[in-house]
């Protein structure tokens, strides 16, 4: 495996999230087994594959929603739990229903209590000025109060970049959160988890169909194909060498204006 000094790692040496000899299945079909990797503070890391590849089922099973079939599993040295504050999530951008009344300050605000009951009232002024600073944070003070079914899908996927950050989380999760976005919202988002990188040294696990928006940020590759997985830099990871050993058939990995282009293999989706 290959060891990188990750951009914005805190200086601590303990790692963020650890798997070892980790398997999934399901039924008699394997998603990936023997999976042990190390992933550190304020690491980068682009988990990339096929369709099916297991890519969103490993963020379940760090999110505490899907048990390892075989292996062990820990983010910041505990078992992953529902609902654990050591971790952010950002999901695919899907357009919320028009009639939808939330405000946006209140959609943040689930990222700190949406898995509790109700806050205290000694608590209540702590989470305003939590939920205040993470919508500065990604620049929606604007519309705050505003019902978020109103709002535009770059609005909105700007309030779940806030969500997943209002509880300061040291590991963060993203489920193909650029799908659907325009360039322009593209490159906002990307600022932001990279912002938040930089500042906290907070980990970043990165499902995405497209590395290529996020290419200059990626430390390490984790790339999933039926079964099998290959670990290391981009360069290392995305040749066409690497792919047509994890494809099993001959894939070209071309660069074209600073891009990776991918030919001969199914396309990466989520």
């Amino acid at each position: 495996m290959t060891t990188v000094a990750p951009r914005g790692a805190r200086e601590e040496t303990a790692t963020a999230v650890t798997l070892r000899g980790a398997s999934l299945r399901f039924g008699e079909r394997t998603l990936w087994e023997g999976l042990d990797l190390d992933v550190s503070p304020g690491e980068f890391l682009a988990i990339l594959g096929p369709n099916g590849s297991g890519k969103t089922t490993l963020l379940r099973v760090l999110l505490g929603l899907q048990p390892l079939h075989a292996g062990s599993v820990l983010v910041e040295g505990t078992t992953p739990a529902r609902g654990s504050r050591a971790i952010g999530y950002i999901p695919q951008q899907k357009a919320m229903p028009e009639d939808l009344t939330l405000r946006a300050s209140d959609l943040v605000g689930l990222g700190l209590d949406g898995h509790r009951p109700g806050v205290g009232l000694r608590h209540r002024a702590e989470r305003r000025e939590k939920v205040r600073a993470a919508l500065e944070s990604v620049g929606a003070t604007r519309y705050a109060s505003a019902p978020v079914g109103r709002l535009s899908g770059g609005e909105q996927q700007r309030l779940r970049v806030a969500q997943a950050l209002v509880g300061d989380p040291s590991v963060l999760l993203c489920d193909e959160p650029l799908l659907s976005l325009d360039l322009a919202h593209q490159r906002v988002v990307t600022e932001l988890i990279e912002q938040r990188r930089r500042e906290a040294g907070t980990a970043v696990l990165f499902v995405t169909h497209e590395i290529n928006p996020v290419l200059p940020l990626v430390d390490r590759v984790l790339y999933l194909v039926d079964g099998r997985f290959r670990i290391g830099t981009p360069d290392e990871v995305m040749t066409s060498d690497a792919l047509s050993e994890l494809y099993r058939t001959e894939v070209d990995v071309l660069r074209v204006r600073n891009r990776l282009v991918v030919v001969g293999a199914e396309a990466p989706h989520p």
